[in-house]
């Protein structure tokens, strides 16, 4: 999601252009629902993995699209060998891993300058010493009124109550996870207001989720793992309400524009917040935060432990007003 802006800037300075993504198979479904892109070209080299001879073939096939420029996001020497060996005349990227031979438009990384990863990318879009126009424009998806009746239809959900979707994993680790009773107390709370409460997440965090609704009276519907990406942004389309970690599920929602309450322990919104006008970041300014560790190396996870329901209740009571008054 945090490169999407840089695909609207390159829309917006090549209104012609044609834009098709490089990219692993599992984010195909989100790259699709970003409108600037024509195409999405799986990347299929597992992480870590060299691969040179494919990595040359995949190179080579891609040379009768004769693209103008391929701008390289991630850091390593060996993403930038496919746009290497496809012959594209101008590949832009930072420096990183020596990658003076395979990038000809190598920019310099002003940290200071450009805090938000959003912004980093952005740049890339810009011609060499070019800024960029603020403020950026922010994360935007689409989803169709089929794609969610679909999803809504495969998994046996309906729309007769109000949705609030939780998101209680974080893959990056459990410092980044608000604890499953605060979850469920707060689940209890919208249940009583007449909420329907769903759960999204990956299989990894379907034990979480099953403690959250155990917790909670079973008044959730755990869709943890029984979900693919293309399905849990039209189940997010449906919100009226997230609640969610630091984590991707939270940038959907802000791209989605729903009313979102993003909690922050470990890590960071100075470098990755969600970008959306009805996103509110959820935060405690303790002095061991952020420390964007995995686990609390203090012992105390302080950070999220004393963010507690109540905190986070009031912070939700003026949107539930809200749309208590547009209902």
């Amino acid at each position: 999601m945090l490169m999407q802006p840089m695909l609207m800037r390159l829309r917006q300075r090549h209104p012609e252009c044609r834009i098709d993504v490089l990219a692993p198979p599992w984010t195909a479904a989100l790259l699709r629902a970003m409108p600037e892109v024509h195409e999405v070209i799986i990347n299929p080299f597992p992480h870590g993995a060299l691969q040179l001879k494919q990595r040359y073939q995949l190179g080579k096939q891609l040379r009768a699209a004769q693209y103008d420029q391929a701008i390289v996001l991630p850091n390593s020497w060996k993403s930038a060998l496919v746009p290497f060996f496809a012959r594209i005349p101008l590949r832009t990227g930072f420096v990183g891993e020596s990658r003076h031979v395979l990038l000809n438009d190598i920019r310099k990384l002003d940290k200071t300058a450009l805090p938000l990863m959003v912004e980093r990318f952005a740049q890339l879009a810009e011609d060499a010493q070019g800024e960029i126009p603020r403020p950026l424009a922010n994360p935007r998806l689409e989803v169709s009124a089929a794609q969610r009746d679909t999803t809504l239809h495969n998994l046996g959900l309906t729309l007769d109550k109000p949705v609030a979707v939780f998101c209680p994993g974080a893959e990056y680790g459990p410092a980044k996870r608000w604890p499953t009773a605060y979850f469920a107390d707060i689940a209890r709370r919208l249940h009583q207001q007449g909420y329907a409460l769903w759960l999204i997440g990956s299989g990894k965090d379907k034990p979480v989720a099953d403690e959250i609704n155990r917790l909670a009276d079973k008044n959730c519907i755990n869709l943890c793992g029984n979900t693919s990406l293309y399905d849990a942004i039209a189940l997010l389309s449906c919100a009226r309400l997230v609640i969610s970690n630091d984590s991707g599920l939270m940038h959907l929602a802000a791209a989605l524009d729903r009313p979102l309450l993003a909690l922050f322990g470990s890590s960071s919104p100075q470098f990755t917040p969600p970008l959306s006008a009805q996103a509110q970041v959820v935060k405690l300014d303790i002095e061991c935060s952020p420390c964007f560790k995995r686990e609390c190396p203090l012992g105390h996870f302080n950070c999220m432990a004393q963010l507690t329901p109540d905190l986070v209740w009031d912070r939700l009571t003026p949107l539930l007003h809200e749309q208590s008054k547009s209902c």
